[in-house]
């Protein structure tokens, strides 16, 4: 991966140039969607379609992302807030004209569910920003799915 990112905090999430913010309900309780998001990374690829292979690294501070499509992502975390919040920041890529990217999960008690709110905030070329704008629908998309897959396995 030869794109290293500019680093980010947790605020990159609330101040970055473009920000796609989508929002979905889980029967789940918070504190199963977050050991999800957190405790069992591989589990990534089993519930989110668009990723393939997912690994904690880092003894647990990074993650190791590789997406449908050639996509590959060494990220670090910058959040894990029990029950509340899951963050990481993209620190290498393969993706060009990417400068900075953050996700945030957010998790907030629902009924006796969650609701999921995930925040892809990214900073690059004038292409790469308007790349991930036209692929907003796609993004919303695949973050339903993942999170309707998500639920449905928590729920067994």
């Amino acid at each position: 991966m030869p794109r290293r990112l500019r680093p980010v905090g947790l605020d990159f999430v609330e101040t970055a140039p473009v920000r796609l913010v989508f929002a979905q309900e889980m029967s789940a309780p918070p504190e199963r969607v977050f050991h999800a998001l957190n405790d069992d990374v591989p589990g990534w690829a089993e519930w989110f379609a668009a990723v393939t292979h997912a690994e904690s690294v880092d003894d647990g501070a990074g993650r190791d992302i590789r997406l449908k499509g050639g996509g590959r992502f060494r990220e670090t975390i910058i959040a894990a807030k029990e029950s509340e919040v899951y963050a990481y920041r993209v620190d290498q890529t393969n993706a060009p004209g990417a400068h900075a990217i953050a996700e945030e999960w957010r998790l907030v008690p629902s009924g006796g569910g969650t609701r999921v709110q995930w925040t892809f905030a990214v900073d690059g070329t004038a292409p790469f920003r308007l790349a991930v704008r036209v692929a907003r629908a796609g993004l919303g998309r695949a973050f339903r799915g993942a999170v309707a897959e998500l639920d449905r396995r928590l729920s067994r």
